[in-house]
């Protein structure tokens, strides 16, 4: 079976893509100086973006985790994410407060999905 991988770098792959699973690599915002909302849009839009290339989409999310740098963020990130998710199409989810590999960070999102 092949593996088909984007954005490949030194560090890591963007995405992979394998037997049907669609697996994407933390998704941070570009511009970090934006409040949680803004991150958390730039996030779900790249991750909107990386999905399309593979052939998938957000209703067919398998599994979402995400990484918060302050819980006190967690309703207004949550506000973002339920208006984004399709109707019907919650993913199973972990949310954990993590320090992040920036200061600037305010979220991270890996989501795993199908073809």
């Amino acid at each position: 079976m092949t593996i088909q991988r984007f954005d490949v770098a030194t560090r890591l792959s963007e995405m992979a893509v394998h037997n049907g699973t669609v697996y994407l690599a933390g998704q941070v915002a570009a511009d970090g100086s934006q409040d949680i909302r803004g991150q958390t849009t730039q996030v779900l839009d790249a991750i909107d973006a990386l999905l399309e290339r593979a052939g998938s989409d957000k209703s067919k999310l398998l599994h979402v985790q995400i990484f918060i740098a302050d819980l006190s963020d967690f309703p207004a990130l949550n506000e973002v994410y339920e208006k984004w998710l399709p109707h019907g199409a919650a993913p199973p989810r972990a949310t954990v407060q993590a320090a992040l590999a920036k200061p600037e960070w305010k979220v991270e999102l890996v989501v795993t999905a199908a073809v």
